[in-house]
């Protein structure tokens, strides 16, 4: 008599399908997706920019159409010097809110625009314009990046909390020397580098503006 019994088989095991996910797991997903990429859009934005330079006031360091990168992180660190591009809004101009300007969010209206110029006075500083020549604290400021030398002339003391700018093309800018001083907390940040077209793609200095003994 056979000990064999067919209960006692090992059964063969099944393998397992694994459980396709649900639209609850497909509606986790895509919130996590969603909530991912907001939370990269808002860090970018808060430590750059990217900005369309409109007009002709930069020239010949930068020209019309030219779009630059802005860095943010200036505004929380290690603030504005000397030969700084930097990209405003202008203190004519009602200020944008504190939480826009914060997450670095695009002013949508057409109404005010932002400005780009280049720092030439720091807060305190004595700033004279004569002969076609820029003095800061009577020093000649070296400035091998302008169109053509100013053709005005005049004489600020910038106050704390401000800046004097100017565009490096002097004769057709709009900047500090018809308006006057820019507060800092306008600033939305300095431009790093041309990044288009590829072609004109090109690093932006500020160590190019110097200060010279008499």
């Amino acid at each position: 008599m056979s000990d064999f019994s067919p209960e006692l088989q090992p059964k063969e095991k099944t393998e397992e399908q694994p459980a396709k996910p649900g639209w609850r797991g497909f509606l986790q997903e895509t919130l996590e997706t969603v909530g991912l990429a907001i939370i990269l859009f808002l860090v970018i934005n808060i430590l750059s920019a990217r900005v369309r330079v409109d007009g002709f006031s930069m020239r010949p360091t930068l020209n019309d159409g030219e779009f630059v990168l802005v860095s943010r992180v200036a505004n929380f660190v290690g603030g504005y010097h000397r030969g700084d591009i930097i990209v405003f809004r202008p203190p004519m101009y009602p200020p944008e809110s504190s939480l826009r300007l914060f997450l670095g969010l695009p002013n949508y209206s057409d109404q005010y625009e932002d400005y780009i110029k280049r720092v030439i006075g720091l807060p305190g500083e004595e700033v004279q314009i004569k002969d076609g020549q820029v003095f800061i604290n009577g020093f000649p400021l070296l400035e091998p990046y302008i169109a053509a030398p100013p053709d005005y002339s005049g004489d600020w003391t910038v106050p704390a909390g401000e800046l004097f700018v100017l565009g490096d093309n002097r004769n057709n800018s709009h900047d500090s020397h018809a308006w006057g001083f820019l507060p800092i907390k306008n600033v939305l940040g300095k431009a790093l580098f041309v990044y288009w077209p590829f072609s004109e793609w090109t690093v932006l200095h500020a160590s190019e503006a110097v200060l010279t003994a008499h």
